[in-house]
């Protein structure tokens, strides 16, 4: 896989539809992302759903085989449904492997008490509800940084905030980073900027969101996007294998996530899940590679960000706090360099 873009990446199926009088409109440029990570690269990959350290191997080794370039590894039951000894053996293994890991934090909607979550609406969404939840996923996040943890999944923007403050306190490393879960996936250019000023260092955006939106969203903030090529079908169940390429092109710098329709739910994980668990962390390898193969057939898999990369670049923040009466004060925005926050 080349490290630069090649200058003309093609369509699929141009030539053919050309012939018969169908070609496409040509892109305008101005629909380009300016922006990359800061390593340069415009994207990056992403196994998600690694429930634990047999699920982890089994992508490892599935990665080696099919030959699979992995950034980062996300596991989607939580913190706190790991040990100790899982979670350093996952940090382990991935340290080893030059890939990152990420962990979810903490209690949310999906198997809260709260009932409004069952209803047609959704109620208030998988958030975290009340300061009990709150300060469970503040205890996942302090852990699981105390344990090698570095990349920690956020499905609330109230623990966001939180957590982006204790980062700068310095009660969480520095090199933190936080990926916004796509639970809570923001849909528009100025939801985005929002996550990004509580401490985002990725968004998940909802698969559903089209190419010009993309562009939207690229035109007023530069944090990096995760979007599943292919969501759960909790998530829409939607493929978007061929505008891969146009994804990176409009949304760098992007992280292509390898999800996986019609397939079972697997959180909260355990045991009882082991064999549909391991089955389908497969066959997510599985599908980057086809991902992988299609943009390398249409000479769009140059730009890739060099394996063992995990930081986002400078980014826009918030400035202010919330005082001991729990007032919030919120007065712009700082630039934070990558150097003196992650």
């Amino acid at each position: 896989m080349s490290e630069s873009a090649p200058a003309h990446p093609r369509l699929p199926g141009q030539a053919a539809l050309a012939s018969l009088g169908y070609a496409a409109p040509v892109a305008d440029p101005a629909d380009a992302s300016p922006h990359a990570f800061s390593d340069g690269g415009g994207w990056r990959t992403e196994i998600p759903s690694v429930e634990g350290p047999e699920a982890l191997h089994t992508v490892l080794a599935e990665a080696a085989r099919l030959d699979v370039p992995i950034h980062r590894i996300s596991q989607g039951s939580g913190v706190w449904m790991l040990t100790d000894a899982e979670i350093t053996e996952m940090v382990d293994a991935c340290a080893a492997a030059n890939v990152e890991l990420c962990l979810f934090t903490g209690p949310r909607g999906s198997w809260d008490i709260g009932a409004s979550t069952r209803t047609a609406s959704g109620g208030g969404g998988l958030r975290a509800r009340g300061h009990g939840a709150v300060a469970g996923c503040v205890e996942d996040a302090l852990r699981a940084a105390s344990l090698g943890v570095r990349c920690l999944l956020v499905a609330d923007e109230g623990v966001l905030w939180v957590l982006h403050r204790l980062r700068d306190q310095g009660l969480l490393p520095a090199e933190t980073t936080f990926k916004v879960s796509a639970l809570i996936g923001p849909v528009n250019p100025a939801a985005v900027t929002v996550h990004e000023g509580l401490g985002a260092d990725s968004v998940n955006i909802p698969s559903d969101l089209t190419l010009e939106h993309l562009t939207e969203i690229r035109r007023v903030t530069r944090v990096p996007l995760d979007f599943y090529l292919e969501a759960p079908d909790d998530l829409g169940g939607y493929v978007r294998m061929y505008d891969a390429a146009e994804l990176i092109r409009r949304g760098a710098p992007i992280y292509l996530k390898f999800g996986l329709s019609k397939a079972p739910g697997i959180y909260p994980f355990g045991a009882h899940l082991r064999d549909v668990t391991l089955s389908t962390a497969k066959e997510r390898v599985r599908r980057g590679r086809l991902a992988l193969d299609l943009l390398a057939r249409l000479g769009a898999d140059g730009g890739m960000s060099p394996l063992g990369s995990r930081l986002p670049g400078p980014l826009n923040r918030f400035t202010g706090s919330i005082g001991s009466a729990g007032s919030v004060g919120v007065a712009g925005f700082d630039e934070v360099p990558p150097a003196e926050r992650s």
